[in-house]
């Protein structure tokens, strides 16, 4: 743990130290936030801040988790694979993230990125190259269950299970990515909270990566607490939703996801029932705005009132996330 805690605070300290570079380059190549019509209107001063923030996160992680483990990464050592499973598929899902981003601020679809579908495809099919690397490389298949002593085989039923949960984590990180530190924050506490867990698994280099996401997520709260200097993008968010749902599946608490993501996975539902209310009532709304952050804002919450009382149930959630994880 001593370790883990030490990366952290290293990646914290070099994305903080290319955090101002980083971000005047962005502002140097144009490459800001296009703002929705449809979205809160007090939102319209964000127009033209700086967006792929989620770069300087993402490329944090790869140097400090390639440096940290560049033995067991030389001498092909399995315990390794714990560490680069996950950086993979986050830089993976970062690369998309990334076409989106660009196609938002330059593309045809200007404000808008890549068609939701095309996404959706992409996103499948990077999370089941991500579920058939845990179940055929690792031997992942079973399922922790609180209270119960040992993992439930799930066999072969565990890749479309482990493919949903990272899409599925994916983008319910997207969706609440809208704003100043929430996604941040909600994340690396997400990420402290598994992280703790694989310390307690003696799962010690999931608990080094987990930190090290933790340190570059906190420095990119430096510079995007309110009023934002830079937006994560879906470079970011889906990226470290995506990675979020793959540790969760290596420390095999994945039935803890939803309630130590609670935030996310809140978003995700209020946007399928103001969908399916819309839609069952010919027109009428059940949310003032979905997904839910945007309800509140429009009810008379500040911004930072929104964030600041949503991390509080995050951090009481993931408090509850571990203790069950510990039973």
């Amino acid at each position: 743990m001593a370790l883990a805690l030490t990366l952290g605070t290293v990646s914290f300290v070099l994305a903080s130290i290319w955090g101002g570079t980083f971000i005047r380059l962005l502002r140097r190549f144009r490459i800001g936030k296009q703002i929705r019509i449809e979205g809160p209107q007090s939102h319209m001063v964000k127009l033209g801040t700086p967006t792929m923030g989620g770069l300087l996160i993402l490329a944090t992680i790869l140097v400090v988790t390639l440096v940290a483990h560049v033995v067991e990464i030389v001498k092909q050592r399995e315990t390794a694979d714990s560490v680069l499973i996950p950086l993979v598929i986050m830089i993976a899902f970062g690369a998309l993230g990334a076409v989106d981003d660009w196609a938002g601020v330059r593309g045809r679809r200007k404000g808008e990125g890549l068609f939701a579908r095309t996404k959706f495809i992409w996103q499948v099919v990077i999370a089941t190259g991500a579920a058939a690397l845990l179940h055929w490389r690792l031997g992942l298949r079973g399922i922790a269950i609180p209270t119960v002593l040992f993992q439930i085989n799930m066999g072969i039923l565990y890749v479309p299970v482990a493919v949903f949960t990272i899409v599925a984590t994916s983008n319910a990180l997207n969706l609440i990515d809208g704003l100043d530190s929430l996604a941040g924050l909600i994340a690396a506490t997400a990420f402290v909270a598994y992280g703790v867990i694989a310390a307690l698994q003696d799962q010690q280099y999931l608990a080094r990566f987990c930190f090290i996401v933790v340190g570059a997520c906190i420095a990119f709260l430096w510079y995007n607490a309110h009023p934002a200097q830079v937006f994560m993008g879906d470079t970011g968010a889906l990226a470290l939703g995506a990675t979020l749902g793959v540790v969760a599946l290596l420390s095999g608490q994945w039935l803890l996801l939803p309630l130590i993501a609670v935030i996310p996975m809140s978003g995700v539902l209020s946007d399928v029932i103001q969908v399916t209310y819309f839609k069952l009532t010919g027109g009428k709304r059940f949310f003032k705005m979905a997904p839910i952050q945007h309800h509140f804002e429009l009810i008379g919450w500040s911004e930072t009132q929104v964030v600041q009382r949503f991390w509080i149930v995050a951090l009481l959630a993931a408090m509850a996330g571990v203790a069950l994880a510990m039973v």
